[in-house]
């Protein structure tokens, strides 16, 4: 991309509406070659960010999907020990043994890569998605440090892989945990926010193109309602396009025409047990007459 314009519109046109300040941030991390670190409630698109980049640069999208205990032998290698156990066994009932054995067992034939170590071994330079980084332990934030800060990985039996290219790296956090210093400082940083209902308005256009304007100004106007209430989980983009699909599937022209169909479609929305309560008929229709 040669200017960060350009870039917002080729995410536009891959149906990812992004804000000038997301589009300066992405476009600067693109010609530093520096992490890009996203930070916002979850349901903001902050993932979506990764998936689009990919789809523009029609390159592969990695993805490490972070959880609590999340270690290096998930994250970036380990052996396959099933097979080395089995060459072992074929080298001793053939009368090997020794150090040749220990090289051929700790080969690249028995190595492997899980998604930090795939990235930096791509001939074309990926999208490399480290999800959810605050889900993972404290931890295993000292095993990224290298990778972000030199994209060199050391495997003690083969020695330090240095990347190939240089992954594009985009890092997500829902804020359930403060960061490390010494990964924010090998970031660039973003704040991602819910859109504005202009900007909604032209995600829901790109991705449900069948959705009629009146009928969307009225689901954007509800879901942006609905944001405000007190809820376990707030409903997110996509939850809002599966709203548009389903009523456009049920053939809805208007939100408060049929309040039993508007409940009904509220399974897309609500995620959980007491939201669903919370959010009872009266204020459902509340809602959408003020959407209306």
């Amino acid at each position: 991309m040669t200017d960060w314009e350009s870039l917002k519109d080729a995410l536009a046109a891959e149906g990812y509406i992004a804000p000038a300040d997301l589009t300066m941030a992405l476009f600067i991390a693109l010609k530093l070659s520096r992490p890009l670190l996203l930070e916002g409630a979850a349901g903001v698109g902050k993932t979506e960010v990764a998936r689009t980049l990919a789809a523009v640069e029609k390159t592969r999208l990695i993805r490490l999907q972070c959880y609590e205990g999340l270690d290096a032998a998930h994250a970036i290698y380990e052996w396959n020990y099933q097979r080395q156990l089995l060459a072992i066994r074929a080298a001793a009932e053939g009368g090997e043994t020794g150090r040749s054995v220990e090289r051929r067992i700790f080969s690249e034939e028995f190595l492997l890569q899980r998604p930090l170590l795939q990235a930096i071994r791509q001939e074309t330079p990926p999208v490399l998605l480290i999800d959810e980084i605050d889900r993972a332990d404290e931890e295993f934030e000292a095993y990224l440090l290298e990778v972000l800060s030199d994209f060199q990985i050391t495997v003690p039996e083969l020695g330090t892989i240095t990347a190939t290219s240089i992954p594009r790296v985009i890092l997500t956090s829902n804020g359930t945990r403060e960061l490390s210093d010494a990964l924010r400082r090998r970031c660039l940083y973003a704040h991602v926010d819910f859109p504005s209902r202009e900007s909604e308005l032209r995600i829901l256009a790109a991705r449900c193109p069948a959705v009629e304007p009146a009928l969307a100004g009225q689901i954007v106007g509800f879901v942006q309602a609905l944001r405000k209430e007190e809820l376990e989980k707030t409903p997110g983009i996509a939850e809002m396009l599966d709203f548009a699909a389903a009523l456009v599937g049920l053939g809805v022209n208007d939100l408060a025409a049929d309040p039993r169909v508007l409940q009904a479609t509220l399974v897309t929305l609500l995620k959980t047990e007491a939201d669903r309560a919370a959010v009872s008929s009266e204020v459902a229709q509340r809602l959408a007459g003020r959407a209306a």
